[in-house]
């Protein structure tokens, strides 16, 4: 692809990306069957400040957003996209799904949630602009501190997902799907949706070796 075409594919990921992202925590919530960790957190404010969930998702990425300085983590333009754009999405889902009924039907919701929102993630994440604020911060303090990275992340979530569920939020076994899950479904989907860099007229392509042809060190 050309730098121009490279450019645009990376945008309309970013954005599209960044939408469905908030779409999908929309239909987790009107799953009613337990949010991520983060989601537990926002709607553990939600319901003690009485601000919309997307809002308070904007207020968290901001206020997480802030952390990074004592990091010296740089956020990328995806990060501020991501603080700008997931919670007015995720609000726009509320707003437009209704409430689920039956435990049947909100299982499936739950599962179309989870799916998407994995797609989401490889696609803002393909576009090379940035990781967003919380995965930031995850990163920034085993950059800055050491340690191994999932005891970070766990520690990290661990900390937010108790505040939520004391403050309220929805904490059920979806949660624990959630936590199980999302893994292995980003590590299909972000080398999927990965954007290659753009090919340049200083671009050096290397042939391949003919099947025929030994190769030699």
């Amino acid at each position: 692809m050309t730098p121009r075409a490279t450019m645009a594919r990376r945008i309309a990921q970013l954005g599209f990306g960044l939408f469905f992202y908030g779409i999908a925590i929309a239909l987790m919530i009107r799953a009613e069957i337990g949010v991520a960790p983060w989601d537990v957190l926002g709607q553990g404010v939600s319901l003690s400040t009485g601000i919309p969930f997307g809002f308070v998702t904007n207020i968290i990425g901001l206020v997480v957003l802030l952390l990074w300085i004592p990091i010296r983590q740089k956020p990328g333009i995806g990060t501020v996209f991501n603080v700008a754009l997931v919670g007015p999405s995720a609000q726009i889902g509320l707003w437009i799904l209704p409430e689920i009924e039956g435990l049947g039907l909100r299982i499936l919701v739950f599962v179309a949630g989870l799916v998407l929102l994995g797609i989401a993630t490889g696609l803002y994440l393909g576009a090379r602009f940035g990781p967003g604020p919380r995965d930031g911060l995850m990163t920034g303090i085993h950059h800055r501190y050491g340690g191994k990275i999932w005891i970070v992340r766990s520690s990290i979530e661990l900390v937010v997902l108790t505040i939520g569920a004391i403050l309220g939020g929805n904490l059920g076994w979806g949660t624990l799907a959630f936590a199980l899950l999302i893994g292995p479904i980003v590590h299909f989907t972000i080398p999927r949706l990965m954007v290659p860099a753009a090919i340049t007229a200083d671009t050096v392509v290397t042939p391949e070796p003919r099947p025929d042809v030994a190769v030699t060190q």
